[in-house]
């Protein structure tokens, strides 16, 4: 028996039944069993319902809603008060009971749209539970939307297959598109002869690039997991892959990363394919097995957790059983110059930071190397010295010491702060990769404690500021041992008149040694020698400021303000010949000298009279020395240091040491930074040193030379050496969803070109080498 609904022209039929099953969303959480049934209306130009077996067809501009429903408003309460209540502060709290004349007239159901399922025509099987849609099939879940052409879908299973379907998650701009979708669990599909890409695009424009495959299955939960995959830019296949993994969800996941593919001279053919290890919300690992072709297999592995932003840890490890390495390849050491012989090589380095019981605060610092080459030479990829450096600034804002160093620092640091005082506990040892080994070996520290405060006496204007230091040095081989030293001080400001301000320190500082040799290592001196110091210190010093007004639109005043100092040392004369010398704090000289110098700082205001920035300083300074052994040359070189800041976002520094008699041993350093808002950057350093032989120039810059083209440049070159030690130029084009790097390397040791893919949400880059 068929009952047909009366065709309605200007108005659509609408039908409300109750589906005792959830119909399929892309990316919700309506498949669970708390929404196992809801309500749905259906409209259409046409309603036809069919018995035996039960089933609505519908036709012309269908549209199904699923809707849930709104709960309740819950009771009222009110508050009342009497006149003893409102005098003793009471208060009685009453809920008024809802009786019929209280209820709101209108006591209709309410409801909100959850799901909205639109077709050309849809059947509905109410005995099997199953739906067949044709034509225009779109399923809009909020965030989450599916076209296709066809569908059919079983209720019960939440299953269903797709014809020309395209599903897009808003949530993290995903795309999948394939000939047919189907749904095949939860929250799983499978897709034939389909693509997928993680970039937001328009229904009808083309992806920028996709990654595409004869069959593809997908977990909404993690990954697109793509057999015969072809990475296309535009229509055009550029790289295939049997097997891929692509991560479709922005939480992380573990999972293959892409791989690194790189050709060098001196290394030969390589590939490192990382591995992730998502372990829990808070900790991970990321797994390298690299391989170079002339070297051999070189493991590494990153192991990270995040407590919360105070509590963090990371630690990163790279080994190598180098075949270049060892007495028996001339050629290599030849060509690169390296001195080390090992073959096994190796580098761990790490950071921790965490605060105790809310006061102790502690950082550790953790880098120990096999030889002095391996950070130059490994300096490039995922896991090389660049890479790291950069990763551990931008996590803990620290970083390791420069690469050609060949004593590494390992600390333990632990800090208490009080409202007066502080005490610091050092724990320092040293990794020593110098070329030759020598004696004394260098000095760890085991522990350092300092404590230190400043307290105002009560009634007086002094104050009383002290630092007291304990270490235990050790060695190797050489001389350590115990070392304490106290230096207290008395400080109050002196009053010479309203324009002058004055202040005058003395202290008294003493040292105590208690000497211990190590290895084959004598001290034929006293034991435990000390040393003590009296010190002296007072300055003098004005403020001259005069405001300057200015025509201009951006600018309304200028100040300019000029303070000429003077201060006098003094640290009394001691012997230290007999003592041990483990750091600067051993050897104090004596010091009898006045510094003079001036202090002058610009400074533009707008026309509220707000500070802009400060415009620019200059500090002049230079020091007399009163002791009879410097009678013959008793001024001291002029140390002028300049800062300028003619923009914004320019700024620059200039440095510089001129000696009185001659201009030798002169020293120059000049930095100087720019950025825009389009994203350029230019930086620059230069630095010399006539008494050390150095003179060297370091320059980098980002600039957008066309709207999607960018050009990158890193020059450290230097002139003393006539020597360019790194050189990078680079050429990045940026494309919606995409980005592709041109970069050459240039070293001493070696020559590279890098081709890198960047691609939107992916979250690692596709790199290739050569």
């Amino acid at each position: 028996m068929t009952k047909i609904l009366p065709h309605v022209k200007r108005s659509k039929c609408i039908c409300q039944f109750p589906v005792l099953v959830v119909l399929f969303l892309v990316s919700t959480p309506c498949f669970s069993e708390s929404t196992s049934t809801a309500e749905w209306n259906i409209s259409a130009d046409k309603l036809t319902r069919f018995e035996n077996p039960s089933r609505i067809v519908a036709e012309g501009d269908i549209v199904l809603e699923k809707r849930e429903k709104v709960p309740p408003p819950s009771p009222t309460q009110t508050t009342t008060f009497t006149d003893w209540d409102e005098l003793l502060g009471e208060e009685t709290e009453e809920v008024e009971e809802m009786t019929p004349a209280d209820l709101p007239e209108d006591q209709t159901p309410r409801y909100r749209t959850q799901t909205v399922i639109k077709a050309d025509w849809i059947s509905y099987n109410i005995e099997e539970q199953a739906i067949e849609a044709r034509g225009n099939v779109s399923i809009d879940s909020g965030d989450d939307r599916l076209t296709a052409d066809a569908a059919k879908i079983d209720l019960d299973t939440e299953t269903g297959s797709f014809e020309n379907a395209l599903i897009t998650r808003k949530e993290n701009e995903l795309h999948l598109e394939g000939k047919i979708i189907e749904k095949t669990g939860l929250t799983t599909y499978r897709i034939e002869d389909g693509w997928v890409i993680t970039c937001k695009i328009g229904e009808d424009e083309k992806p920028p690039w996709s990654f595409s495959s004869a069959e593809a299955r997908v977990d909404q939960g993690g990954y697109a997991v793509l057999k015969h995959a072809r990475f296309n830019i535009q229509d055009v296949p550029v790289f295939y892959m049997p097997y891929m993994i692509v991560p479709v969800k922005d939480t992380r996941q573990t999972g293959f990363l892409f791989p690194t593919v790189s050709n060098s001279s001196r290394d030969g053919f390589g590939f490192n394919l990382p591995f992730f290890w998502n372990i829990s919300e808070s900790v991970d690992m990321t797994l390298y097995p690299e391989y170079y072709s002339d070297r051999g297999i070189m493991p590494g592995a990153e192991f990270r957790y995040v407590l919360n932003p105070q509590d963090k840890g990371k630690f990163m490890g790279s080994y190598l059983e180098d075949d270049l390495s060892g007495s028996g390849n001339a050629e290599y050491y030849a060509d690169t110059n390296f001195t080390h012989t090992n073959t096994d090589r190796y580098w761990l380095r790490g950071k921790i930071d965490h605060t105790f019981m809310e006061n102790w605060i502690s950082r550790t610092d953790l880098d120990i190397v096999s030889d002095r080459d391996y950070l130059e030479e490994f300096d490039s990829g995922v896991t090389g010295f660049d890479s790291s450096q950069k990763s551990f600034l931008e996590t803990f804002g620290r970083g390791f010491e420069h690469q050609s160093d060949d004593q590494r620092k390992n600390t333990l640091k632990l800090l208490r702060s009080w409202n007066n005082s502080s005490l610091n506990i050092d724990l320092l040892a040293i990794n020593d990769v110098r070329a030759v080994e020598s004696s004394p070996t260098p000095l760890w520290q085991l522990p350092r404690v300092d404590y230190t405060g400043a307290i105002p006496l009560q009634d007086t204007s002094l104050a009383f500021e002290w630092d007291a230091d304990y270490v235990n040095y050790w060695r190797d081989e050489g001389i350590g041992g115990h070392r304490v030293d106290l230096y207290p001080r008395l400080s109050t400001p002196v009053s010479l008149g309203p324009y002058l301000e004055s202040r005058a320190e003395i202290g008294g500082r003493g040292t105590l040694y208690s000497v211990e040799t190590y290895g084959e290592s004598v001290w034929d001196q006293d034991e435990n020698p000390n040393r003590s110091l009296l010190t002296f210190q007072t300055d003098v010093a004005t403020t001259l400021m005069r405001d300057y007004t200015l025509n201009n639109a951006a600018y309304s005043s200028f100040s300019h303000s000029v303070r000429p100092f003077v201060q006098y040392d003094f640290i009394s004369d001691a012997d230290q010949d007999d003592l041990p010398y483990f750091d600067s704090v051993d050897r104090i000289g004596d010091q009898n000298s006045i510094t003079y110098g001036v202090d002058s700082f610009f400074n533009l205001y707008d026309s509220d009279n707000s500070l802009l920035r400060q415009y620019g300083y200059i500090r002049l300074e230079q020091s007399y020395d009163l002791r009879s052994e410097a009678s013959d040359n008793p001024f001291q070189p002029i140390v002028m240091k300049l800062g300028w800041r003619p923009l914004e976002r320019m700024t620059f520094f200039y440095k510089t040491q001129i000696p009185v008699e001659d201009f030798q041993n002169r020293t120059h350093g000049l930095e100087g930074y720019y950025t825009n808002s389009r994203g350029d950057r230019f930086s620059f350093d230069y630095r010399y040193n006539e008494d050390q032989n150095i003179e060297q120039i370091n320059g980098a810059a980002r600039a957008m030379i066309l709207p999607q083209i960018g050009l990158n440049l890193l020059v450290e070159h230097s002139i003393s050496q006539s020597e360019t030690n790194d050189a990078i130029v680079g050429l990045t084009y940026y494309a919606q969803c995409w980005s592709v790097q041109l970069n050459t390397r240039y070293t001493p040791t070696d020559e590279r070109i890098m081709l890198v893919f960047n691609l939107a949400n992916i979250g690692s880059s596709l790199g290739l080498s050569l």
